[in-house]
Formats: structure tokens, sequence, C-alpha cells
């Protein structure tokens, strides 16, 4: 997916909304969609959508600029391509820029939500993060924690972490990084809360293998194992928006970028207190 934007309008009323999910703590819902064709199965995803006011949410922008953050940081993730499309959704046409990606999976591998393997497979009295450091997968679960503290992600909990295990070669790993879209602003709906949103603040979380704070969970990572990040640069700001004026208020942009940079150097400080 080379492309991660594409402006003009693309035809996608054939697809099925029909997948519904529920976020606790936030109003709407989030519809998804598939389509599979030559052999390839590609997943889309919506913004929040209200039923009255339509999709009003961030969420698919969010995805896609976690995806550069992610890639500057070089760390492995599922990529994303923002689409403008016109859909339908119980009846109605309406035209929204959605998500699109495609499967990570290999051919052999099926896939299972961490909690569900956890409760099926851990030891007597053993907690997740343990659990992970077992199964070898510190590094990535490390990382992940750092990530979920750059961009404030609200919600890695037990499904949003998946295990892959091949049938055919015998192997276990955990799926690239995905789902992003309840982070940095998602729930800034007005110039007001914009201004007044704390880019720095430590709001609840959700996080299987962590605590509700993103912050105290930077502290689950022992100091010799600080993942090895690529650093952000104050000039990767471009990079890391390009194309996104045309889709967001520049003050919904102006804020990301500054809770991006703010808390990069709250970590780079953090890891060498």
């Amino acid at each position: 997916m080379e492309n991660k934007i594409i402006f003009e309008k693309q035809d996608l009323k054939y697809l099925s909304w029909d997948k519904l999910r529920k976020s606790s703590g936030t109003a709407g819902s989030f519809l998804k969609s598939y389509s599979e064709l030559s052999g390839i199965k590609t997943y889309y995803k919506l913004s929040n959508y209200d039923t009255i006011n339509g999709v009003i949410g961030y969420e698919c922008i969010n995805e896609i600029i976690v995806d550069r953050l992610l890639t500057l940081l070089g760390v492995e993730h599922l990529s994303y391509q923002l689409i403008n499309a016109e859909i339908v959704i119980d009846e109605k046409t309406i035209v929204t820029y959605l998500c699109a990606s495609e499967n990570f999976r290999t051919k052999y591998e099926d896939k299972q939500a961490l909690d569900v393997y956890y409760q099926n497979e851990k030891l007597e009295s053993e907690t997740p993060l343990q659990f992970c450091a077992r199964l070898g997968f510190e590094e990535y679960i490390y990382t992940m924690l750092v990530i979920d503290f750059l961009i404030l992600n609200r919600d890695r909990h037990g499904a949003n972490i998946e295990i892959l295990r091949d049938k055919k070669k015998k192997t276990l790993r955990l799926a690239p990084l995905f789902d992003h879209g309840l982070s940095l602003l998602f729930n800034c709906y007005s110039d007001k809360d914009i201004e007044n949103f704390d880019v720095l603040a430590d709001l609840p979380v959700q996080c299987f293998v962590g605590s509700r704070s993103a912050k105290d969970n930077l502290n689950l990572i022992p100091k010799n194992k600080m993942p090895k990040l690529n650093p952000i640069r104050e000039s990767d700001k471009e990079f890391i928006l390009q194309g996104l004026d045309e889709i967001v208020p520049t003050k919904m942009l102006e804020k990301i970028w500054e809770m991006i940079w703010k808390r990069w150097c709250y970590y780079e400080d953090f890891c060498n207190t």
C-alpha cells in the first residue's frame, strides 16, 4: 500500500457494513467490512459512526498518523491506507474517509486474541506480562508500551494484541501492532476540546498487559531492556502530517504534532533518568 492516501473518491458502495463493535467509554459505533479480490483479503473500517450525525470521529486519520510514526521509529506494524470513499450504510449514501488494510496472516496461520490464549495457557498466578515474557515476547510488549504512551492509546485490550499460530511450521508469534484509532485526540470534536486537551495528560487507558496508566506502564520496562527506537525529530512533522491538511482542521493537526513531540521528549528524558 504505497499510496497512503487516496483523495479521489472511490465507489465502495458494494461493501457491507454489518460488523458492529461497541467500545466502552465512547459514543457511537465502529463499523467494519472486508472484500476479497484475486485471493487478497482487504479489511475496511470507519471512524466513529453515529446513526444521526454520520461519521463523526478521527479514528481512521489516527491510523495513518500512527502508521507513519511507527515507520519512522522502525517498529513493525500493520500498514493502513486512507481512502476517500462513497459507501452505503442503512440505505444511506455517505462520502467519508475510511481505512483499508490487508491480511497480515500467512496461509497456515490462525489468530487468537491474546487474552483468550493467556487464559488457556497461563501458569498459576502468572500475570499477562509474565506470560508474554515466558513466551519470548518481551521486546514486542515493551515496544508496544512505549508506542501506546507516545500516542496515548486508550484501547489496548486483550483482543487488540493477537497470537498467530502456524499449524504447519508449529510456530507462534504476535501480530504486527495494529488498531490505534482510539488514541491521540480521537475524542475531540470541537475547537474548545482541542484547545483544552492536555497533550501530556495521563488519561485512563485499557492495557491488557499493564495498568490503567500509560506513564506508569513505562516503569514496567527494565532499564536495560528499553526498546531501541529510531529517534523522532522536529523535522518529521511534515512526513507525519503530509496530505492531512486537506482532510483534518489545521488546529487538530498542530495539536496532534505537539502531542507526539512532547511525549517523545518526555520519553527521552525518562530513558535518561
